[in-house]
């Protein structure tokens, strides 16, 4: 397929894509359709819940694997839209409509992408997984599909990043924090104010800095985000609740991270999950390497993607711009797509990979 052909069909793949509802956890409609367009290229299309995935060619298991994903669920249409956010609408050179940004320019971008590159003769195995549940972290997400693919030696995430290079992102936890006291009469100043212990503890919150500090990510950010105490003005609170938003660096796991909190503070500390791990790649994979000799700059990103769910060096690249996503009236340029497809043809077509490779992403 050509070129422009491929620039021709992502684009009306994604106006239809764009024009079915397909909210985090009820994509099923455009699994639907990614399904049936991966059959009619002539793949075998595989399905998982609403996770679509297919392979260019029959795996050879002494080449490495890359694997291409982005996700087809969007988050869910505010009041504030003044274009009917299921109406696909091109202006000016730009797309607008429901999830064209986040993720539908990568997602169509990186599949003709994979559709290009299936045929031609490459020294790696390549994948497509068109993701559900991204928006939400769900759990019938990419890590139900990863079982099924096998080893992965490379990723490659399509989110909108104006087509740079994130070579590191932030994980997330979210800490329930409980400080408990006891409860007196206000006016004696009785009891143990759990309040006042809270404040202790969400001091240290406001004021400590891990030791490990990334090139990329800079220090671990913890920021105490909700507070709740005490049930009327005479009552000293026996307990006192407060929620921290903690994002570790890729030097980090989360489960290190919450060790170490918990040495340093005096609350009750439970974590919501860990699993949503901070990740990296190292500067001298030959991916990133390749990346700096097109000129692609290399950045590490604050906000996460599937890439958390991934054990394996992985990038997060696409068209669109991240401060489009989850807006009223988002869009993309159709020339971004354009530029998207080329550049992931060029930076992928032909990479040297070492079979098998063994590198692990931190976290």
């Amino acid at each position: 397929m050509k070129k422009d052909e491929l620039f021709e069909n992502a684009i009306e793949l994604l106006k239809q894509l764009i024009s079915i509802q397909s909210y985090s956890g009820e994509e099923d409609k455009t699994a639907d359709v990614i399904e049936e367009y991966l059959k009619a290229q002539g793949f075998d299309a595989q399905r998982k819940k609403n996770n679509v995935w297919a392979w260019a060619g029959e795996r050879d298991e002494t080449k490495p694997t890359i694997l291409l994903n982005s996700h087809h669920d969007t988050v869910n249409a505010s009041s504030k839209w003044s274009y009917d956010p299921f109406s696909p609408t091109i202006e000016e050179g730009k797309l607008t409509g429901l999830g064209s940004n986040d993720a539908g320019g990568p997602l169509v971008s990186l599949l003709h992408t994979f559709i290009h590159l299936a045929g031609t003769d490459q020294n790696y195995n390549l994948v497509f997984l068109a993701s559900a549940e991204e928006e939400t972290s769900g759990k019938q997400g990419v890590p139900i599909v990863l079982e099924e693919l096998g080893k992965i030696d490379l990723g490659v995430v399509g989110e909108p990043t104006s087509m740079n290079m994130a070579i590191a992102e932030r994980g997330l936890i979210v800490l329930d924090c409980i400080a408990h006291g006891k409860s007196g009469h206000a006016a004696r100043s009785e009891g143990e104010n759990a309040l006042y212990k809270a404040m202790k503890d969400i001091e240290w919150f406001r004021n400590y800095e891990f030791e490990k500090r990334s090139e990329v990510l800079g220090k671990v950010n913890m920021t105490v985000t909700q507070i709740e105490a005490g049930s009327q003005h005479n009552v000293v609170p026996d307990e006192c609740k407060f929620v921290v938003d903690v994002r570790p660096n890729e030097h980090y796991t989360n489960k290190e991270a919450v060790d170490l909190i918990k040495d340093h503070v005096n609350c009750e500390v439970n974590p919501r999950s860990l699993n949503l791990n901070a990740s990296g790649i190292s500067e001298n994979h030959a991916l990133v390497m390749k990346g700096k000799e097109l000129g692609i700059k290399a950045y590490g990103s604050q906000t996460m993607s599937d890439q958390v769910h991934m054990p394996f060096p992985c990038i997060k690249m696409g068209p669109g711009d991240t401060h489009r996503s989850h807006t009223a009236d988002e869009f993309i340029y159709l020339s971004e797509i354009e530029e998207g497809i080329e550049t992931y043809i060029e930076l992928l077509n032909k990479l040297e990979l070492n079979p098998p490779s063994r590198e692990v992403s931190a976290g």
